[in-house]
C-alpha cells in the first residue's frame, strides 16, 4: 500500500470527490516503496501539483486531477480549456501544460544539487531520476475523451498523458493501473534512488521537513544564477516518513502524540508551527515547562521564519506575562512566586480580568509536567473558531512530579484526546548502544503500560537501527581530578574537530556545575553555565561554546557529545531512586553519538555503571 501525505482521511475535506476516488486507488494499486503526496506546496514559491508521486525505481510524477464534465468543456487547445461554470464561461490551462510547467520547474531546480544530477554519459547535468507528468479526468471515460477530441486530439491531450474515469475504478487491475502512471515516462533509469538521494529530494521539495539550518532553497526567488549548479551539504537531515506523514495528518481539534525520548517530538511541534503560521490570524502560543528548552525552541522557531506568528512561552515565563500584560496583582501568600503566579492567572481569567481564547492555536511540549490546573487553564486560551491543540508527551521523562504519570484524565482537564492520539516508538537520537544502556539502568522504574485515550501510556523506545560507540563510565579518586578529567575530554574532542557547541556536561548538583566552569575558564575553554537564569533564558544553540547545565533543564536538548558528572553525589535513599532514575535516563538519553559518564565517590548508581560499563 502506498504512502499518501497527508493521509486520506485528514485531507477530505480539501479534497474533491475525483481527487479523493484518485487518492484511494493510489494507496491500493501502488506498493510500499511508493511516496504520495496531495496538494502540498513545493518549495519556498509554493506552487501546487495535485499529486506528487516518487518511487525509488521509477522516479518523480507530477499529476494534475480534473473532476471536469465533458459537457461543461466548450473549447479546448495545447494552451486552454474554456469551461462553462456556475459563474459563467472561464478560461483554465490545458492541465497537461499545468502538470508539464511544474515538472519542469521542480526538474530543472533540484537537478542543481550535484547529488541529485546525472555524472556522466549522455544524460549528463540531467536529473538522477527519470520524470514525468500527466493529468486524470475523474469524470470523463476515454472513449468520451477520444470522441471529443477528433483527429487533433493528441496535441490537445496526447493519450499516453491522460488517464480517464473508468481506469480508475475499484475493479481495475493494479498492473494496469501501474502501467498507465509509467507510460507518462519518456525514459527509464537502470539504477535507483538511495535513500539519501530520496530524503535530498524530499528536502528540496518541501523545506518545511528539513531538520536544522543551511540547506539551500533551490526554489527561492528566481535570479540569474538559478539554473547554476550549486553546493549542497553531503549530508541533508528530514524528519522521517512517519513523522512527516503524522505532521501532515493531524487535521482540526485536539491532538496529543506519545513520543519516547529521541522520536521527533520537537520536530512535530516546529512543522506543526510553521503549518499553522500559515492559516492562522490570531497568534500561536507554544508553552514548555523548562526555561533552557523555551530559548532552544525560539530560535528553533527563529529558524523555520515564523516569529512573528509563534510567542514560545516556559509555562511560569507566560504566566508572569500574562499579570504585566492585563495589569493583574499576584496575590499575596508565603508560597513561591511561581505558584502564586499561576494562581493569580487562574483567579484573573475566572474574574474576567485576564480575556480567554487569546490564541488560534496552543502548542505544549513537555505536557508530562505540566500540573491539571494549567492544562485546564490553557484550554481556555484557545479560539473554540479554530481549537486547534497540540500536546506532546513522554511519561518516561516525567521528573517534576512524585508520580510516574499523570494523575487526571485528559478529558478532565478538557483536553479532547479519544481517536485523537498517536504514539511514537522509534528513537532517531540514539545510538542502539546509547539507547540500549539507558534504558538498561532505569528498566525497573520505567515499565511500559498501556492506557486508553484519555490517559498516558508509558511507552518503550524502540531502536532505529544506528550503532556507535557503547557508553563508558570514569570512577576518579576525588572531585578535582574528575573536573580535570572532564576538561582534558573536552579539550581532546575539539582538538579532534568537535565544535564546543556539539558537546554538553550535564551535572548532578548546583555546586559542581560551578566547579566545572571555574576549571573551564581556567584554561579558556569557552562555555555557558545555565545555572544562571539569564543563560537559561538567552540560551542559544549555535552559540559556540561547552553547555554546562542540570539534569533538569537539559530536557528537550540534544548533543553528538554528552558528558554526565558528578554522579557520586546522588543520593542513595530508597525513596529518590525512582526520581533518580528518571533524571539519569533524561540525561543519557541526550547524546546522539558518544556518552561518557563520571564520577569521584562510590553509590548505589556508579556500581551499576561499573557493572555495565
Amino acid at each position: 500500500m502506498a504512502t499518501i501525505l497527508p493521509n486520506i482521511n485528514s485531507s477530505s475535506t480539501k479534497m474533491t470527490t475525483g481527487e479523493r476516488r484518485f487518492g484511494q486507488r493510489l494507496e491500493k494499486f501502488l506498493e510500499d516503496d511508493y511516496l504520495c503526496w496531495f496538494d502540498v506546496p513545493v518549495g519556498d514559491a509554493r506552487r501546487y501539483p495535485d499529486f506528487i508521486i516518487l518511487h525509488p525505481g521509477r522516479g518523480l510524477l507530477f499529476l494534475e486531477v480534473k473532476d471536469w464534465k465533458l459537457p461543461t468543456i466548450q473549447s479546448m487547445n495545447h494552451q486552454t480549456f474554456t469551461l462553462l461554470t456556475p459563474n459563467g464561461v472561464i478560461n483554465q490551462p490545458n492541465p497537461i501544460e499545468q502538470a508539464r510547467q511544474c515538472a519542469y520547474q521542480v526538474v530543472n531546480k533540484l537537478k542543481r544539487d550535484k547529488a541529485l544530477a546525472q555524472p556522466e554519459g549522455k544524460h549528463k547535468g540531467g536529473l538522477v531520476c527519470p520524470y514525468g507528468y500527466g493529468v486524470v479526468f475523474t469524470n470523463i471515460s476515454r472513449k468520451q475523451l477520444q470522441a471529443a477530441l477528433g483527429e487533433d486530439g493528441e496535441s490537445v491531450l496526447p493519450a499516453h498523458l491522460v488517464i480517464c474515469q473508468d481506469e480508475i475504478l475499484e475493479k481495475c487491475d493494479s498492473e494496469e493501473f501501474q502501467q498507465r502512471l509509467w507510460s507518462m515516462f519518456n525514459y527509464q533509469f537502470p539504477q535507483k534512488l538511495s535513500l539519501p538521494q530520496i530524503d535530498r529530494i524530499r528536502a528540496h521539495l518541501f523545506p518545511e521537513i528539513r531538520i536544522g539550518a543551511g540547506t539551500i532553497d533551490l526554489f527561492a526567488s528566481p535570479t540569474d544564477d538559478s539554473i547554476k549548479p550549486v553546493d549542497v551539504p553531503d549530508i541533508v537531515k528530514v524528519m522521517d516518513m512517519q513523522q512527516e506523514q503524522l505532521a501532515r495528518s493531524f487535521g482540526e481539534g485536539h491532538r496529543v502524540v506519545h513520543g519516547v525520548a529521541g522520536s521527533g517530538k520537537t520536530l512535530i511541534l516546529g512543522f506543526r508551527c510553521w503549518y499553522l503560521a500559515q492559516t492562522q490570524s490570531k497568534p500561536i502560543l507554544v508553552l514548555c515547562y523548562n526555561m533552557s528548552l523555551a530559548a532552544k525552541l525560539r530560535v528553533f522557531i527563529r529558524d523555520k521564519g515564523i516569529v512573528e506568528q509563534v510567542q514560545v512561552y516556559h509555562f511560569h515565563d507566560w504566566c508572569g506575562q500574562q499579570l504585566r500584560s492585563y495589569h493583574v496583582d499576584t496575590i499575596k501568600s508565603d508560597a513561591p512566586v511561581w505558584e502564586r503566579q499561576v494562581l493569580s492567572v487562574i483567579q484573573g481569567v475566572e474574574q474576567g480580568l485576564i480575556p480567554r481564547a487569546q490564541y488560534g492555536a496552543v502548542l505544549i511540549d513537555e505536557g508530562h509536567d505540566f500540573e491539571a490546573e494549567w492544562l485546564t487553564l490553557i484550554v481556555q486560551m484557545i479560539d473554540p473558531e479554530t481549537n486547534s491543540l497540540l500536546l506532546l508527551y513522554d511519561d518516561a521523562q516525567s521528573i517534576y512530579k512524585k508520580k510516574n504519570s499523570l494523575s487526571f484524565t485528559l478529558s478532565s482537564v478538557g483536553i479532547q484526546a479519544r481517536g485523537r492520539t498517536s504514539i511514537l516508538k522509534l528513537n532517531y537520537r540514539n545510538t542502539r548502544e546509547i539507547l540500549h544502556f539507558a534504558f538498561d539502568f532505569a528498566k525497573d522504574y520505567l515499565q511500559e503500560k498501556d492506557a486508553d485515550e484519555d490517559s498516558v501510556p508509558l511507552v518503550k523506545p524502540e531502536m532505529a537501527g544506528k550503532s556507535g560507540t557503547v557508553p563508558v563510565f570514569r570512577l576518579l579518586p576525588n572531585r578535582t581530578q574528575e573536573l580535570a578529567f572532564i576538561r582534558a575530554c573536552l579539550q581532546k574532542w575539539h582538538d579532534d574537530g568537535v565544535a564546543w557547541s556539539d558537546m554538553v556536561v550535564i551535572y548532578c548538583h548546583h555546586q559542581f556545575g560551578e566547579a566545572l566552569l571555574r576549571e573551564l575558564n581556567q584554561y579558556a575553554i569557552p562555555a555557558i553555565w545555565m545555572g544562571d537564569k539569564k543563560n537559561r533564558r538567552n540560551y542559544d544553540p549555535a552559540e559556540n561554546k561547552v553547555l554546562l547545565v542540570t539534569r533538569q533543564s537539559s530536557k528537550g536538548l540534544e548533543f553528538p557529545r554528552v558528558i554526565v558528572a558528578g554522579l557520586g553525589s546522588l543520593n542513595d535513599d530508597d525513596d529518590t531512586k525512582p526520581e533518580e532514575a528518571r533524571l539519569l535516563y533524561v540525561a543519557m538519553t541526550r547524546a546522539q553519538e558518544y556518552l561518557l559518564l563520571t564520577a569521584s565517590n562510590n553509590n548505589h548508581y556508579t556500581q551499576q555503571f561499573s557493572v555495565g560499563s
